[in-house]
């Protein structure tokens, strides 16, 4: 069986530069156009999305209208307050400076949860997937699938950004071993 993350595609904020975890933004029309060039032939595979706009449209996009199963746990990072923000807009900003200072997979922003609170969650989530004996697309975000990655390959010693995948990208994982995907 082969498991299958897939980023979201691009939105908005992608675009703009801006924080955007817990925020259910769809699709921008350039996300859109960029997913028109990306083709998946996985057959008989299970779906999964975040249930969030941006995952089930690039779903959609990717792989038509496949019955899919929602797993809430796999949703993007909170940014709390710094949601819809920009590091300009908020660069003089106490909190904000607090946030990215020292830890900031431990630090919480505030009204948000830190990397290792979403980390947790999203392992949690991971493991609810039963295995089908199929293989199994998720769509979701860039820090789930970071998350995920840095889990299951701890010896590559990556951080949440170099796992990040760019949208509508990701990676495939079987028998231990995975690949970019497209």
């Amino acid at each position: 069986m082969t498991v299958y993350l897939i980023r979201h595609g691009k939105t908005e904020a992608n675009e703009k530069h801006l924080y955007c975890g817990s925020t259910d933004l769809p699709l921008s029309e350039g996300g859109r156009e960029e997913l028109k060039g990306l083709t998946y032939a996985i057959p008989n595979a299970r779906f999964l999305t975040s249930g969030m706009l941006r995952a089930e449209q690039t779903l959609a996009l990717l792989f038509g209208p496949v019955a899919h199963t929602l797993e809430p746990g796999l949703r993007e990072v909170s940014f709390g307050a710094f949601e819809m923000h920009s590091y300009e807009e908020l660069k003089d900003d106490p909190a904000y400076q607090t946030w990215i200072s020292g830890n900031n997979e431990a630090n919480v922003p505030p009204g948000g949860e830190s990397g290792m609170q979403m980390r947790k969650r999203v392992l949690e989530a991971y493991a609810r997937i039963p295995a089908s004996g199929r293989d199994t697309v998720i769509v979701t975000h860039g820090g789930v699938i970071a998350a995920i990655m840095a889990h299951l390959f701890p010896g590559e010693n990556k951080n949440r950004y170099q796992w990040q995948p760019k949208n509508g990208c990701g990676y495939a994982i079987r028998d231990g071993q995975y690949w970019a995907i497209p």
